[in-house]
C-alpha cells in the first residue's frame, strides 16, 4: 500500500498553484507523487505530468497515482529537466499553464540558464513557473533572493510570496 500522508509544505504549494480544471501541468521533481495525488482531483479536462530522475522516486510516484494514470490524468516519467531527458519523454512537444518545482535546487545553486529556457520554451502563453521551497532555518530571504535573481535573469518576472514556512517564486515571462 502507498503512503499516502503528504509534507505540509506540498500541501502548502498545491493549494498556492489555484489550479483549475483544464490546467496542464509540469512538475519538476515530482519525488514520490505526493503533489499529484492531490492535484489530480482538480482536474477534470486537465492534465498532469510528472517527472524525477529518480527512478526509484519515479515508481514510487507511479504505484502512489495508478488510478489517475490509468484515466490519462496523469502521466509520470523518469527525466531530469534537460532538454534531451525531456524530448526522449516525449515532452517536448507539450505546452503547460503551469511548472512548478517543491524544493529543487535546481534554481537557487546556479544560473540555471538552459533549465528556463526550456521553461520559457514549454509554457503555454500566459503560463507561470512556480518555485517553492521550505527552507532551513534563516535562509528564507537568502532562498528567496536567488531564486528570484536566477528567474529574472531568465527573462522573467517575479512574485515572490510568503507562506511560512515555506517561500514561493513565481515567474512570469516578460513581455
Amino acid at each position: 500500500m502507498a503512503d499516502t500522508t503528504v509534507p505540509e509544505r506540498i500541501r502548502r504549494a498545491v493549494a498556492a498553484l489555484d489550479v483549475r480544471p483544464a490546467d496542464r501541468l509540469l512538475e519538476i521533481g515530482c519525488g514520490g507523487g505526493g503533489a499529484v495525488e492531490l492535484l489530480c482531483p482538480l482536474l477534470t479536462t486537465g492534465t498532469i505530468t510528472a517527472i524525477d530522475r529518480s527512478r526509484t522516486a519515479v515508481s514510487r510516484a507511479v504505484r502512489r497515482n495508478e488510478g489517475p494514470i490509468g484515466d490519462g490524468r496523469a502521466t509520470i516519467a523518469t527525466a531530469a529537466f534537460t532538454e534531451a531527458d525531456v524530448r526522449a519523454a516525449g515532452l517536448s512537444a507539450h505546452r503547460f499553464d503551469k511548472i512548478f518545482a517543491i524544493n529543487v535546487n535546481l534554481f537557487w545553486t546556479g544560473p540555471a540558464r538552459a533549465e528556463l529556457t526550456l521553461a520559457a520554451d514549454l509554457l503555454a502563453p500566459g503560463g507561470t513557473l512556480h518555485t517553492f521551497y521550505e527552507p532551513p532555518n534563516g535562509r528564507l530571504d537568502e532562498i528567496a533572493g536567488r531564486v528570484a535573481h536566477t528567474l529574472a535573469a531568465g527573462g522573467f518576472t517575479i512574485e515572490v510570496v510568503r507562506m511560512a514556512p515555506v517561500v514561493a517564486i513565481v515567474g512570469r515571462l516578460s513581455a
